[in-house]
């Protein structure tokens, strides 16, 4: 059983936008901004972060559910820091309040909320259900 994470729990991540990160890379004729995706993916790593120093064992927390904002770009070269502040909990689902700077100003924000689960068993689980599988 995971440690007890208390609320103001932070985490950080952080990733310089390359042309991969970005819309064009998904369809050339969209804008070559980093991608909604891509913010979100690294809200989920600021948050995993958090959680991180509190799983045990073969523990690890995994994504449960979003609610995300996008509201300004972040173009190629620009480093965009995102953070998760742990805001509540109850005891089997943590949620997150999540953010993305681009360095001028903040990019997008939201809730994000994961669950701290045994990889083992929850690696098993999949097996017993792909074997179950047509």
């Amino acid at each position: 059983m995971a440690k007890p994470i208390p609320l103001g729990t932070r985490g950080e991540s952080e990733q310089r936008v390359e042309f991969k990160h970005t819309l064009t890379a998904w369809r050339e004729e969209l804008p070559p901004v980093y991608s909604t995706p891509q913010m979100i993916g690294q809200m989920e790593a600021a948050a995993f972060k958090a959680m991180l120093p509190f799983c045990e064992g073969d523990e690890v927390s995994v994504g449960t559910a979003i609610n995300v904002t996008h509201r300004a770009p972040a173009v190629v070269g620009m480093v965009v820091k995102t953070e998760a502040v742990l805001e509540s909990n109850d005891r089997r689902f943590y949620a997150f309040r999540v953010s993305a700077h681009n360095g001028f100003e903040v990019i997008g924000y939201g809730t994000v909320s994961r669950a701290i689960v045994s990889r083992s068993r929850f690696e098993e689980k999949q097996r017993k259900k792909m074997a179950g599988a047509p």
